[in-house]
């Protein structure tokens, strides 16, 4: 399966502190919510890029450390999106807890 985000899949994502990849998952999940009731097609597209960062943050070794923590959240994507049956994990759940990566990555920059 090709990447949706081939210049960040390239390398460009390593390059990248984990609250900035955990933000750039979060504007994913926003957009999630955002065409959650509205869009299908839109919800369905940004929930696969979501989980396509989340994958390449999964996979960066600089975070082996972190990847109960990661791998966790994944799972949790997953049941955001599958209505909340296993741990009640809402997309506002998601947001909430992505957008304070946003704000850490940016009081760095």
């Amino acid at each position: 399966m090709p990447f949706q985000h081939q210049e960040l899949a390239a390398g460009r994502w390593q390059e990248l502190s984990l609250a900035e990849q955990m933000g750039n998952i979060g504007s994913e999940i926003s957009r999630a919510l955002r065409w959650r009731d509205n869009d299908q097609k839109l919800f369905i597209g940004a929930f696969d890029r979501a989980l396509e960062l989340l994958d390449l943050t999964i996979s960066d070794s600089r975070w082996r450390g972190r990847l109960k923590e990661l791998t966790r959240v994944r799972e949790a994507v997953g049941d955001a999106f599958c209505g909340g049956s296993e741990y009640r994990t809402s997309f506002e759940d998601l947001n909430r807890y992505f957008f304070n990566f946003a704000i850490a990555a940016r009081a760095h920059r």
